[in-house]
């Protein structure tokens, strides 16, 4: 817990994270920032999904749409913040010459779209029966 409150701090200060090791090529840098940005492109469509499932599925159960909408945005907030948790975690790894971190966000993040995903098909499915 420590350390992911160092981390925060430091999302805050990049030029802190510059004094740490050696700079690393350049071409991993920008492969990370790369990367930092897909993280934020999924996280803003997960956003989005969860504010059109709000907005575009009114005949839908209140609690039902609610709770998917929830999970979608939730999902992407997480996203969001994981991101640039893990931008700073490479770029510190990369400095100190040591292996790059491992996470299980994203499986966390795949297995949570797939429960949405399967209940987003049996509304479909229900939706076109009723």
């Amino acid at each position: 817990m420590i350390e992911f409150v160092r981390n925060v701090r430091l999302w805050f200060a990049p030029e802190v994270v510059r004094q740490e090791g050696t700079t690393p090529d350049y071409r991993f840098s920008l492969a990370n920032e790369r990367t930092f940005l897909a993280w934020l492109r999924t996280a803003l469509a997960l956003i989005g999904g969860g504010f059109a499932v709000d907005q575009f599925l009114p005949d839908l159960g209140r609690g039902l749409r609610v709770g998917l909408a929830l999970a979608l945005l939730a999902a992407g907030v997480l996203c969001s913040l994981r991101a640039v948790n893990h931008w700073m975690r490479c770029e510190r790894a990369m400095r100190r010459g040591e292996d790059l971190p491992v996470s299980r966000f994203p499986a966390l993040l795949s297995v949570v779209i797939a429960v949405v995903a399967v209940a987003m098909v049996v509304v479909v499915l229900v939706g076109r029966e009723g």
